[in-house]
């Protein structure tokens, strides 16, 4: 894939994003590419023109992202209709979906640029919150999860699902979690669900601390259409689409949740795999030793 022209999205609350993305995009303009700032981060820095940022993803061929997993997260939904490569750097904590850190920001863009780097294309789910008369009032795409969860007082909720039309259960619980693989990390891993691998295509249901002990989290193909519906009569629920966006449901609304026909496509980090940032990020001890062990400690020492 040629890349000629880059637009840059960052987080401005990051306080050196600006420093940051003015640097890189100096660094890009030196190489002959076109540098396109997002209107946000462009004011922020002063003195260049800015893009709208829902207009920014169709005339670029890679977006390069400054901050942490929540702006991939909003980006991701902007750029569903057309497949456009991001590159997280992370400027955040964990940074799952940020991949590249800032100490290797250069090198990295140096192997991505030259045509060197692999993608990932992660699933993601549309999600369709209906009435009781079954006219659709909201909906939206995600990358992570869908979270359907009670109110501010401490009761539980019950959310009766079917699969494929099927009835499944009717969790009693502080919510429930429908996650992508890429969200399996989130906060379905908080909740105590599995790692999922994030190429993987199939969709995990997690309750938030069900009542009953012997509700576990499941695995399902694909192809399954979950619907969720609230029957907790005394209030609503909550419907939170990857951590952001949230709607208010009432006693007797559905969540429809299914496959989108979209998916995000991540530029995977240069210089160490999946497994490398899973041990990093959730700490995971050990050491490695024999020959692939010390292949991977030399690559290392090659790209600090």
């Amino acid at each position: 894939m040629l890349i000629k022209k880059i637009g840059i999205i960052a987080n401005i609350a990051k306080e050196k994003s600006p420093e940051y993305t003015a640097a890189l995009r100096e660094w890009m303009i030196g190489r002959g590419l076109e540098v396109y700032l997002e209107e946000g981060i462009a004011a922020k820095i002063g003195g260049l023109p800015g893009v709208e940022r829902r207009k920014l993803w169709s005339i670029v061929d890679l977006i390069v992202v400054f901050g942490g997993d929540g702006t991939i997260l909003r980006t991701a939904r902007l750029v569903r209709d057309r497949d456009v490569p991001i590159v997280g750097i992370n400027l955040g904590v964990f940074g799952y979906l940020t991949e590249v850190n800032l100490d290797e920001m250069y090198s990295a863009m140096e192997v991505i640029l030259a045509g060197g780097f692999q993608v990932e294309k992660r699933m993601m789910l549309d999600v369709e919150i209906s009435g009781e008369e079954e006219e659709t009032f909201r909906e939206g795409s995600v990358l992570n999860d869908v979270v359907i969860n009670r109110g501010n007082l401490s009761r539980i909720v019950e959310l009766e699902t079917t699969v494929d039309g099927r009835y499944m259960t009717t969790f009693k619980a502080d919510g429930l979690i429908i996650s992508t693989p890429t969200g399996s990390t989130a906060y379905s891993l908080s909740a105590g669900g599995p790692i999922v691998f994030p190429e993987l295509y199939s969709i995990i249901i997690n309750p938030i601390c069900p009542h009953t002990l012997t509700n576990r989290p499941l695995i399902l193909p694909e192809s399954a259409e979950i619907k969720v519906t609230l029957r907790t009569e005394e209030e609503g629920a909550t419907v939170t689409l990857d951590g952001q966006i949230s709607f208010t449901v009432k006693s007797g609304d559905s969540v429809t949740i299914r496959k989108s026909q979209y998916v995000t496509t991540l530029v995977s980090s240069p210089h160490r795999g999946y497994f490398e940032i899973l041990r990093t990020k959730l700490g995971w001890g050990g050491s490695q030793t024999g020959a692939a062990g010390k292949m991977q400690d030399a690559q290392r020492t090659e790209h600090p």
